[in-house]
């Protein structure tokens, strides 16, 4: 018999959670299982951060309906594709009737209402749907061409760790601080360190970028271990900044979403001196994070203060405005350079738009 539905309690609502008994996180050695129902109530738990990190954002579900067991993988979303984990990037049928939505445009042209959440109840309802990572985009939704901001996403290379992005994280720190710019801090939930900065919404995505990828040349200056090589066989034991995750429909888990993990890791805001000292950032999950908003957000005064780009844009035309690839799903964009991967290219057999000369 199937167990009853039990309903969460979200700001003023009371949401409805179907299948509360699921196993969503199967028990590991350190952590025990986690149903639906924990997962509902632990977005409701950290809804002050939560918000603070979803708030009036588009924002794409990463749906795990089935859980995170094992052989289950996340889609790529290609058309066709059967997938049990899948992302959700237009608004899911039978959403109710306070959940507001609003319309962006992908790299292709084509757009899509996406999930904007303006209440607590709204991911809590997700939850039901069987999301367990939110992916807000870089913008409100008064002005959704306009990003308010930066996202600097330190992600470990192959015989790098998580102790190496939060040494990098260290003079990612001292970095801004020369730049005049204040940044928040967080784990991805994974093995790498993400970044955020405020920004004025005065800039399109293409700018934001831009300043992404400066800030990641001036980084290598600074730390030999980080690079911006966006072709993986030219990154070495790296720590990479991730520019790309500032274009046009690229988005990182959010502050206070799970992962995927086993564990129920979260993607866990911190101050700068409690990264510092982190070695495990698995002990950041479900059952322990929830007890640090007791004593408040490390991100509470995120909105307080909008960064200026201009210092970073200055930085980008000084180093000579060198554009590096786009994702491989975007159309061609003006100045990238070819499309090939390094130990493929011929220079007699490709043209300047990476396109293959035969013959």
């Amino acid at each position: 018999m199937a167990t009853p539905a039990a309903e969460v309690v979200a700001g003023d609502r009371a949401v409805r959670v179907s299948s509360p008994d699921r196993v969503i996180y199967p028990a590991t050695e350190t952590t025990p299982e986690v149903t639906k129902l924990m997962v509902a109530e632990y977005f409701a738990s950290v809804g002050d951060g939560l918000m603070r990190a979803l708030r009036e954002r588009p924002t794409a579900l990463e749906r795990w309906p089935k859980g995170v067991q094992p052989g289950i993988k996340l889609g790529t979303g290609r058309p066709g594709e059967k997938a049990d984990a899948f992302y959700q990037k237009r608004v899911p049928m039978g959403a109710p009737d306070y959940l507001e939505d609003c319309e962006v445009t992908f790299p292709s042209g084509r757009t899509a209402r996406e999930v904007c959440p303006t209440e607590i109840a709204v991911p809590v309802w997700c939850a039901q749907m069987g999301t367990l990572t939110f992916h807000p985009w870089p913008v409100r939704r008064g002005d959704v061409d306009r990003p308010d901001e930066l996202r600097i996403d330190l992600d470990p290379q192959p015989g790098t760790t998580f102790t190496d992005a939060v040494r990098v994280a260290g003079v990612a720190r001292e970095l801004l601080a020369d730049l005049g710019m204040v940044g928040f801090p967080k784990t991805s939930g994974n093995r790498g360190v993400h970044i955020y900065v405020r920004i004025e919404p005065r800039w399109e995505f293409a700018d934001v970028r831009h300043a992404a990828i400066a800030f990641g040349r001036e980084l290598e200056k600074r730390d030999d271990g980080v690079t911006t090589a966006w072709w993986k066989e030219e990154r070495g034991e790296r720590i990479f900044v991730d520019f790309n995750q500032n274009s046009r429909d690229r988005t990182i888990a959010s502050a206070y979403s799970l992962r995927p993990i086993p564990g129920a890791p979260v993607s866990t805001p911190m101050t700068w001196d409690e990264l510092a000292g982190v070695t495990d950032p698995k002990a950041y999950n479900l059952f322990t994070v929830p007890e640090r908003m007791a004593d408040g957000d490390p991100w509470a005064a995120i909105d307080d203060v909008a960064n200026s780009l201009e210092p970073l844009l200055a930085a980008w035309e000084e180093q000579g405005a060198v554009e590096l690839n786009y994702p491989p799903d975007y159309p061609k964009m003006p100045g990238e350079p070819p499309r090939v991967q390094p130990s493929k290219k011929v220079a007699s057999h490709w043209d300047e738009d990476g396109n293959r000369i035969e013959g």
